[in-house]
Order: structure tokens, then sequence, then C-alpha cells
């Protein structure tokens, strides 16, 4: 504003606030490929906006003439991260697929588009749609950015189906671990996004159907999860696999459409019930008994049945 009220406005900034258009102001703009990025992350922030044509196409011209690709990773972190944490995460990557820079910062998640699921389990069908359901489902939550990055990668080895068995996806989750790690290398995510998200990659499908395994199988899966010991992180793995369960829906429809995920009060009583279990009695009683060498064993059978006893004690409960 100038001292007499005047708006001074040479790039038609006010024009394009009232139309919701984000739009760069010079050519300038391609002087720092970064600002691609930037630009998506605004988009996820600002979620009425929509990019101008003119921009957009610098944006391609950027990715096209390889600056994207020199992008240092620590910065395509950076913005990559902020975005997950916007109002709409998906709208950045909708932006980044759009002028092609998700293909060259990340080719595991942007070959998750066009790529089919069973329609019983998924009737948003496509993969990619369904991760942008997913973290925009975290989002909505407010869940920090570690359950974030878990929700985006978690279903990366879906990518990498053989053609003949599509749309199943059998073994994908060791796929899905293998492929977190490189590309949590690559932007150089921090420990803790990394390793929720390794965990999740491998265990989301198992944390689903807890209720159908034997009390050993529910044990041995939590102890992969180091329960015990990370119980924080593990709430946040369910998190992550809640926005992946309630996250399968057709698209249009409402997030109340999709699956509960009632997995979690499965999964919640078995850790509780492992954590009843104590432990360092039983280790003090073995030692007495000179019997050292069976603590392991022995631990782990007493949280077995702790698991069992509690689900017996829940099934009693619900039939009253």
């Amino acid at each position: 504003l100038a001292p007499d009220g005047t708006l001074i406005d040479p790039y038609g900034g006010s024009r394009d606030v009232e139309a919701k258009v984000l739009r760069h102001v010079s050519d300038a703009f391609s002087e720092d490929p970064l600002r691609v990025l930037r630009l998506a992350r605004f988009a996820a922030r600002f979620t009425e906006f929509t990019v101008a044509p003119e921009t957009m196409k610098l944006c391609r011209y950027l990715v096209e003439d390889g600056e994207v690709r020199e992008l240092v990773a620590e910065r395509v972190w950076q913005e990559i991260s902020r975005g997950l944490m916007e109002a709409q995460p998906s709208r950045m990557f909708e932006v980044l697929r759009a002028c092609g820079a998700l293909a060259v910062l990340a080719p595991e998640l942007d070959r998750l588009w066009g790529v089919p699921q069973k329609a019983i389990y998924h009737p948003e069908i496509d993969t990619g749609i369904h991760i942008m359901q997913v973290i925009d489902y975290a989002a909505n939550r407010k869940w920090p950015l570690a359950t974030r990055y878990a929700a985006l990668t978690h279903d990366l080895g879906k990518g990498s189906t053989p053609a003949d068995i599509l749309p199943a996806h059998h073994a994908h989750e060791a796929r899905s671990v293998k492929l977190v790690a490189k590309l949590s290398e690559r932007w150089r995510v921090p420990r803790d996004c990394a390793e929720l998200a390794t965990h999740v990659a491998a265990e989301h499908g198992n944390l689903g159907k807890l209720k159908d395994m034997r009390p050993a199988t529910v044990h041995d899966v939590l102890m992969r999860c180091d329960v015990m010991r990370r119980a924080d992180r593990f709430v946040q793995m369910l998190d992550a696999c809640e926005a992946d369960k309630s996250s399968r829906r057709a698209v249009g429809l409402p997030e109340s459409a999709g699956e509960p995920f009632v997995a979690r009060t499965d999964a919640m009583s078995a850790l509780a019930a492992m954590q009843s279990v104590d432990a360092g009695a039983i280790a003090t009683e073995l030692t007495e008994q000179g019997k050292p060498q069976r603590i392991a064993e022995a631990v782990r059978d007493a949280r077995i049945e702790a698991i069992r006893v509690a689900r017996l004690d829940g099934a009693q409960a619900n039939t009253g």
C-alpha cells in the first residue's frame, strides 16, 4: 500500500489471489529448481488454489532440463516434509506428478499410479490414489511427520508387483521394506521417520489381522515391532495402519465411508497382556533354580499365555 492507500501490485497478485491461482512472477523462478517443490507445497497448503498453466509449463522445463535432478537431498526432504505437514499433502504430489518431478525425485512412489488392487479390498483400485487418500487421512488427524511419512511409503512394494499376478500383491511388504530404505537414504530422511516407515511397511498387513492369528503368532508380530521397548512407536504404527485401512473407499466418497480400524483393539489388548508379565520375576526364579538358559523361553511362554487369557476374557465380555 502506498501512503495514499493505493495498492501497488505490479504482478497482478490481488487478481490471482481472488481467482485462487498460484503463479510465478518472473522467469527468475527457473533460477532455483527448489521452487518447483515449494510451489507443490503451497498447493498442499492453499487447497483451493490451482497452478497457473504457464507456471506448470516452467516447472516441466526445469524437470526436462535436469535441474530438479541436481537438487541436494536435504533440500528436497525439507520441502517434502513440510508439504506432508500441510492441510492436504496429496495436492503436493499431484503437482509434482503433473510436472514430472515426482518420477525424478521418487520413482518408487510415482510408479504406484495405474497399479491396480483388488476392488473387494480397495474400492479405489488404483494404488497411487489409495496412497493419496491415506496421507490426507493422516493429515486430517494432525498426526506427526513420522506417521505421515510411514503412511506415504507403506505400499511402495506394490509398484514392483509382477504383472502376471495383478491385481494381487503377494509379498509386497518385503519389497516395500527395501524400497522404503532406498527412498529414505536418497532423501536423507531422519531416523525416527525412516524406522517407523520400515516397521509399518513390514507389518501393516499382519497388524490388520491379529484376531485371526494364534497367540504365539501375535506375540511374534508384536516383538518384531519392538513393543516392549517402543510402545509409543507401536501406537504410531497403529495410527499409520488405521490411515491405510480406513482410506479404502471409492474415489469421491467421504472418509466416513472407509472401513473402521477394529484391529487397534486387538493390538492394544495384546500389548497390555505382554506388558503385564513380570519378566524380572521369571528371570530371578529361574536363576535361583540354576536354569538361566530357560529365561527367554519362559518369558515368551508367559507372554503368549497372557495374550491367550486376554483374548478369552475379551470374548466373554463381548458375549456378556
